[in-house]
């Protein structure tokens, strides 16, 4: 039986029109169930490359599925990767919900790198040696795909479910203190709904920056001096709505505090 040739360009298009408009769309595996990882991945790049076109650069990465039981349930071993533009990045402490259709936020921090990270070897140690400052993040996530339902081939097409994110106003040297056992807890108006520490980032979130290095050199890619590395979800993800009130407070860092309008 011949097999139909996937028209990545096609799909890629389609994707994107929906990140920007936020309307919802079935699963690109459903009309093509033969998509692999890798053309998934390649999908992904064309998106942010139309993004590119129109202004919108590239400013860093994003790394997803990196607890081990949320591996386990997807049936891979090792995490997924996400691409961040200058759009995606919340100038102050409030979360237009115009275009979004079912976004959720979760507590992470973000290493910024002072030089370039690249190749199958690198080591946590190589991180550090490269890492100018941390800070810590909120990162907001919202599939395209209907019900929040989608494989893992849809999720990578589809940017890793990147939408938006925010910073702290203050910067971390990456000695500041034990990342891995550092805690957070997170607040919806008032109420704690979850915590965890670093350690429910690949044990370490170092790792996952060095995940990511490795990962990239596969396609050829680098982490460049001066990229946002949003290292994966200290705890789960909460759905937020209109009038919503987000408190990310981090051991030894603050807080940070995201207003949801729309």
């Amino acid at each position: 039986m011949e097999v139909k040739q996937v028209d990545l360009k096609h799909l890629a298009e389609k994707i994107e029109s929906h990140q920007t408009t936020g309307q919802d769309m079935d699963k690109v595996t459903i009309d093509n169930p033969s998509l692999t990882v890798e053309e998934a991945y390649e999908i992904q790049k064309m998106c942010i490359d139309y993004k590119e076109e129109r202004g919108d650069q590239m400013v860093g990465w994003k790394m997803g599925l990196t607890s081990k039981a949320k591996q386990v349930s997807v049936g891979v071993d090792e995490p997924i990767y996400g691409r961040l533009t200058q759009s995606m990045e919340l100038a102050d402490p409030v979360l237009p919900l115009e275009n979004l259709i079912h976004p959720r936020v979760e507590p992470e921090i973000a290493f910024v790198l002072k030089k370039e990270l690249s190749g199958e070897d690198v080591t946590p140690r190589d991180v550090w040696m490269a890492t100018e400052c941390i800070f810590p993040a909120i990162e907001v996530i919202d599939s395209r795909y209907k019900n929040f339902s989608f494989t893992l081939v849809d999720v990578i097409a589809d940017n890793a479910s990147s939408t938006k994110f925010i910073l702290g106003d203050q910067a971390f040297s990456p000695y500041h203190t034990a990342w891995d056992e550092m805690g957070v807890a997170m607040f919806r108006n008032g109420e704690l709904l979850h915590s965890g520490t670093g350690a429910a980032v690949l044990g370490h979130p170092v790792r996952s920056v060095a995940m990511l290095a490795k990962m990239l050199s596969r396609e050829g890619q680098t982490i460049k001096p001066g990229q946002v590395i949003l290292v994966g979800g200290f705890t789960e993800a909460v759905d937020v709505s209109d009038g919503d009130h987000i408190e990310v407070r981090y051991d030894q860092l603050g807080s940070l505090n995201l207003r949801v309008e729309g």
